[in-house]
């Protein structure tokens, strides 16, 4: 029996992603129809008996954040996707974009529907270019059969779709930093609260969820929350997209549903991960992008659920998973995601800013016989938790998650080349 699902990628490779016609023959905009003749309050409950968590990583309930937004009196409000998906080794929004285009749309113009927004955008990474031109062209095609524009489906709501992009910076993956982007200022997180759906786009209330959030909006409102939810963990209803790369055999995105199965599941499955390449024995995997945890062999049969991996002290995050073996050094790993790290900071907090280049010094120490001391070793200590509990946002909060949970599993790698003192 099969490990995977069909249920968001459903037609991703079975017809022009760009034909509106197409799409409606395969059922889409069907969900757009009934929730443009549903009350506000009937969609949004759908979504909470869903549990659709939000799929960008910070897995915040969906349902909830949309009836919060419904019950703000300002406005205009605004729709916001977040498709910076500058994560390293996340790449399943690109898919969407490029495959779904118009199933990510009727997502992004349900939830135009629903709060009566004045407008929706899309801010893109940089380095999607190609996908920023099918978007345009998608949306082009979308407004010429009347779902988008003046007067859509004849309901008297005027709404369209503009596609924002980002100059390459990771930190405008945080969706504060990403509406300072779109509004031309200089990408930095704002502090919050006041939260976003009260004061976000031009400091008007703003919904803004990741692409795989929006693209599962048709099929929780065609199939009904309770269905959708059945699909998934109990907890967290449907499906995730994951992300594998690195040393296993098969690299690519794959559909599987919440809750059925594990990590061993995703990494060895012929059908997902397929195993460790050139028989090689697993060391240890990076799950949901640089700012998620890492975990050893111990660990592999943990559920791939967000609660399962919480429990185990993992996280689902981006949906990345990047599988290392036996060769790799793990002072070296960190080392790696430290720098990059440092390259991305926006520079705003000393916490962030300085505590990613002391951490490198001291894992620099560590990859020399001898160079390190134990002392060394607390100082590590002291900076993951001022880095976790003072910086100003989540970019500075989760940078030492890798090396924190890399700590844990892989003591004696760090203590190897320790000297005396």
């Amino acid at each position: 029996m099969s490990k995977l699902i069909n249920l968001l990628i459903q037609g991703a490779d079975c017809c022009d992603p760009l034909s509106v016609s197409e799409y409606e023959k395969a059922g889409g905009f069907a969900a757009l129809k009934k929730a443009a003749a549903s009350a506000p309050e009937e969609i949004i409950a759908e979504v909470k008996k869903a549990k659709l968590l939000g799929r960008g990583g910070a897995a915040y309930p969906a349902g909830s954040k949309w009836e919060h937004l419904l019950h703000i009196e300002e406005t205009p409000k605004y729709i916001v996707c977040n498709a910076d998906e500058g994560e390293p080794g996340t790449f399943k929004d690109r898919l969407i974009m490029d495959k779904l285009p118009l199933k990510l749309l009727e997502g992004i113009i349900i939830a135009g529907f629903v709060f009566r927004a004045k407008a929706g955008y899309i801010y893109v990474r940089g380095e999607y270019r190609k996908l920023q031109k099918r978007l345009l062209t998608a949306i082009e095609n979308v407004r010429a059969a009347g779902f988008l524009g003046k007067n859509i489906l004849g309901t008297g709501f005027d709404y369209d779709i503009h596609v924002i992009t980002g100059a390459g910076a990771y930190v405008c993956g945080e969706n504060s930093a990403l509406l300072n982007s779109t509004e031309g200022k200089v990408g930095r997180p704002r502090i919050k609260p006041p939260h976003l759906a009260e004061v976000g786009l031009f400091l008007q209330p703003t919904l803004v969820n990741n692409v795989e959030s929006f693209a599962n909006i048709p099929l929780i409102v065609n199939m009904g929350g309770d269905a959708y939810l059945q699909q998934g963990h109990p907890d967290s209803g449907g499906s995730k997209l994951i992300c594998l790369s690195g040393h296993c055999e098969n690299r690519g995105v794959f559909e599987i549903p919440l809750g059925k199965l594990t990590l061993r599941d995703a990494i060895y499955n012929p059908e997902i991960g397929g195993g460790i390449a050139d028989n090689k024995k697993l060391k240890f995997f990076h799950l949901g992008g640089q700012s998620g945890s890492i975990g050893s062999v111990d660990q592999l049969d943990t559920v791939y659920s967000y609660t399962d991996l919480r429990k185990a002290g993992l996280s689902v995050g981006s949906g990345a998973i990047v599988v290392m073996d036996e060769s790799v050094s793990i002072l070296e790993y960190l080392k790696g995601v430290t720098e990059f790290f440092i390259h991305e900071s926006c520079g705003k907090c000393v916490p962030c800013r300085e505590g990613n280049r002391q951490i490198l010094v001291i894992l620099q120490k560590l990859s020399v016989l001898g160079a390190a001391t134990s002392g060394d070793l607390d100082t590590l200590r002291r900076l993951i938790r001022t880095m976790t509990d003072a910086s100003f946002c989540g970019l500075g909060q989760t940078a030492a998650a890798a090396l924190n949970s890399a700590w844990k599993q892989f003591k004696a790698e760090f203590e190897a080349n320790v000297g005396r003192k």
